[in-house]
This record gives structure tokens, sequence and C-alpha cells, in this order.
């Protein structure tokens, strides 16, 4: 049997409240509810996005495996409990809008790469995720130039030098290299349609490893 709990559509005050939370107005935000009920009714029509659905918005293809769609539903779900409401999936998207502050952007890329809850990145946890991104670029490497380009990106944000990045080191690496930040604004927020946005934004595998590099 399917879950009989659906959420009912958001009222004007919520849309209001949501627009006074985030970089949207509330036209934008009844806009992106239209976008909302197309993903969230995508396979199971039941007013939440589940993660084949999310997978879906993005790839257009609910069964393609990639670590970096899984931990951005995982942000997105701030609520943990495997769905996305309405209100989480618009104060997510609004991290990703033009005019959102650089240190949320910063936090969300931190929280993007810490898999743990250890409140730190480890070493490993920066290999899954150099991984993930030249996977992302069709781009192979040998194990042994993976695992340069992971412990010298490591060494340079760890700049204590105790085996770990802790928020302050990450922020320090990110405005040092601010390409870091490069998909984590999404243009089409400031005029919306819709279509879903692209998180996974196609970029130069020459690029890619710069940027980790």
């Amino acid at each position: 049997m399917g879950c009989a709990c659906t959420k009912q559509q958001p009222d004007q005050e919520e849309m209001v409240l949501l627009a006074a939370q985030t970089c949207f107005e509330v036209s934008e935000v009844e806009a992106l509810h239209e976008l909302f009920r197309k993903l969230s009714s995508s396979v199971v029509d039941d007013g939440l996005i589940s993660k084949e659905e999310f997978q879906l918005g993005l790839f257009r293809n609910s069964k393609k495996q990639s670590l970096l769609a899984d931990r951005i539903f995982n942000l997105f779900d701030s609520k943990h409990d495997g769905m996305i409401e309405f209100a989480e999936f618009i104060r997510s998207l609004s991290i990703f809008h033009p005019d959102a502050p650089q240190e949320e952007k910063i936090a969300f890329t931190f929280q993007l790469y810490k898999s743990r809850q250890t409140g730190f990145i480890e070493h490993e946890e920066v290999k899954e995720m150099v991984f993930a991104f030249l996977n992302e670029s069709d781009l192979i490497l040998s194990d042994d130039l993976l695992e340069a380009i992971v412990d010298k990106t490591f060494r340079e944000v760890d700049t204590k030098g105790d085996g770990k990045i802790d928020p302050e080191e990450w922020n320090g690496f990110v405005s040092r290299n601010p390409s870091m930040l490069k998909n984590m604004t999404i243009p089409y927020l400031k005029d919306i349609g819709t279509s879903f946005p692209s998180f996974v934004q196609r970029s130069d595998p020459e690029d890619d490893i710069n940027n980790l590099g």
C-alpha cells in the first residue's frame, strides 16, 4: 500500500512568509509552486518530492546514480524524512539565487562535502566529492593522480594541519578560490519559468581539475 499522506497546497499566507524568508518575490514563489507541483507528481502525486522524483528532475532519469545529487537532496530535505516539502524546496533553492548572500552559499558547499556528523570535513569526504565531480565530467584519472589531487587540495584547505577541515578553514579556502561557488548560483532564478534548474552544470573538465587543485 502506498502512503495516503499528501501535502495540502500552500495558502497565500505561507507564500508571503516564504517570500519574506528567501530571495524570492511572492509571484516567484507562486511560479515555483507550479514547478514543485510538476516535480512532486512526476512519479507519485502526493505533494512531496521523493529522491526518485528529484533525480528525474535533475537528469531526466530517476535511475542515474549520483553522489552529488544524493547530497543535494539530503540538504534540501532539512527534516530528514526522505521527502522534500514545498517550504524546504523554496528555502533551499533560494541559496542558489543570484542575490543570496555568499556566506549561505559557502555554508551549503561545506555541508555538501561533510557527509558525516563530525562537524568537520575529513580526508575521505574530500576524496568522495573529488571523485564525484570528476565522474560528472566523465573524466577518468588514475588512482595515483586522484590521490595526488585530493592530498594537495586537503593540505591547502587544512591550514591548521590537524587532519580535518573546519568551517573557518573552508570559508577561507572558498574565499581564495571563488570559482568553487560557480555552480551555487542559478541565473534562471532571476527569470523563473517552469523548467527545473540544473544543479549539475556541465563545465570544462580542465576547469574542474583546476578548481579542485
